[in-house]
């Protein structure tokens, strides 16, 4: 199995660079370089202002889009591709559920390394059938031309804005037609057609025009789940202690917040944090039924941030930790990245660069300041500490990023040795991956490490 997702992995390095220079500049969706949020940013850019145009939307869902690939056109689309016989193996290799062989004669399978780069191949022209046009000239250049929808598609989520609901209706039946040799249809019970002013949910956003103002927020979906398994994990949590609860959830807390911090959620924000404290409160009476109201107040909550002045912040007396707010995450535009850059492009090389620079991991503000003057290496092996090549695309991705960064990044005390001749030594806090902090000298008893400057 191991050797089967190394090999899938292999592929699809070797496939993405073709593709990568082919791809249509509004699809984001398991894309290097694209994520959710330039998805988002692209919805805003097409349909802010008072003067837009395109203010009706066909939210298209496609029904088991994975499932239902057809073989013959996916292979027909990959043309002279040298492991397209491999490929074509794994299609066609069938499953075995409960001892019994199935054959799989259409679809590929959801959660293989390969899977996604086949689905962006599969509606790779997607832009051209639903009538979208752009200006190839001048200072417009890759700009929807007047009178065309747009389409923005992230894997298999697609909202096409367009000037009329004739239009949208239009866009829907030519892509009908279009997806029809794919094997892919419109899932009709999720698939509609819908005025701004009612508003849309895509990716976890709700757009939606007031008075003419365009807002992307957290959908009442996305912030109802949320809710629901901080209203869960509090629950498992009675009988731990309060340090447990804030290793438990920080991650949880801090990942939402990081995905949704380029949208409009201070007010969600400031919801959820109001829901959080009615949940530790409870939590804290339920581990202390007999004591008065004074004193779970005081054992639990105080100004643990000195920095700031809430005195309302739940956190562990004997530790220090604190649990985090959701709205001391700071909100931020995110910058929509360039139609058709390619990271493969070597001319491009100096923007990538300049891209990964410009935005701020979620950690804290101790971590980022000796990130950014550390270069985002590692003092002791001078390798990268972080590797982002692709944003993670959901709060639980976020979250799982964030505890990986915890275990595999430390803060370290080091003894910077300025060399011979020169006696004076001075100890600073470095960043450094947790295994070379276990190689340096002096590591084991935990004193400072030395590093040679």
């Amino acid at each position: 199995m191991i050797a089967d997702r190394a090999l899938q992995a292999l592929t699809a390095a070797a496939l993405e660079p073709e593709w990568e220079a082919r791809f249509e500049s509004r699809s984001y969706g398991f894309r290097p370089g694209r994520s959710c949020q330039d998805a988002m940013q692209a919805v805003f850019v097409t349909a802010r202002g008072k003067t837009c145009k395109r203010l009706w939307a066909l939210d298209a869902d496609l029904a088991a889009a994975f499932d239902r690939i057809e073989h013959s056109h996916l292979l027909g689309r990959l043309g002279t591709f040298p492991a397209r016989g491999r490929i074509e193996q794994w299609l066609k290799a069938g499953v075995i559920d409960q001892g019994r062989f199935a054959p799989t004669e259409q679809g590929c399978p959801q959660g293989g390394v390969i899977s996604p780069i086949l689905m962006n191949v599969v509606l790779h022209g997607m832009e051209e059938a639903a009538g979208v046009r752009y200006i190839t000239t001048g200072s417009n250049a890759g700009t929807a031309r007047p009178g065309s929808p747009v389409l923005v598609r992230y894997a298999d989520d697609v909202l096409a804005l367009c000037h009329s609901r004739q239009q949208a209706e239009h866009v829907k039946a030519r892509l009908a037609a279009w997806l029809e040799p794919r094997g892919l249809a419109f899932n009709e019970d999720k698939t509609r057609i819908v005025h701004l002013e009612e508003g849309v949910d895509f990716l976890g956003f709700n757009v939606r025009r007031y008075r003419g103002k365009l807002l992307i927020k957290p959908s009442k979906a996305a912030v109802k789940r949320i809710k629901a398994r901080l209203t869960t994990e509090m629950r498992a949590l009675r009988g731990h202690n309060a340090r447990e609860v804030i290793i438990r959830l920080n991650p949880v807390i801090r990942g939402w917040s990081a995905y949704y911090r380029h949208c409009v959620s201070s007010k969600v924000f400031d919801a959820l944090d109001d829901h959080m404290w009615k949940l530790t409160y409870k939590w804290a009476m339920w581990s202390h039924p007999h004591k008065g109201k004074r004193w779970i107040v005081r054992r639990y909550f105080g100004r643990f941030v000195p920095s700031r002045r809430d005195r309302w912040v739940f956190g562990d007396r004997d530790s220090g930790a604190y649990l985090l707010k959701f709205a001391w995450t700071k909100i931020t535009r995110h910058t929509l990245v360039k139609g058709w850059a390619s990271p493969d492009d070597p001319a491009l090389t100096s923007y990538w660069a300049a891209r990964r620079r410009r935005g701020n991991p979620p950690l804290r503000q101790a971590e980022l300041r000796l990130l950014k003057a550390q270069q985002a290496r590692c003092a002791a092996c001078g390798g990268l500490l972080l590797h982002a090549d692709q944003e993670p695309q959901h709060p639980d991705e976020w979250e799982q990023w964030i505890t990986a960064v915890r275990k595999a990044v430390r803060r370290h005390a080091v003894t910077i040795d300025a060399g011979p001749g020169t006696p004076d030594q001075r100890t600073a806090i470095r960043l450094i991956h947790t295994h070379c902090r276990r190689r340096l000298p002096d590591a084991a008893d935990g004193g400072p490490a030395l590093l040679q400057s």
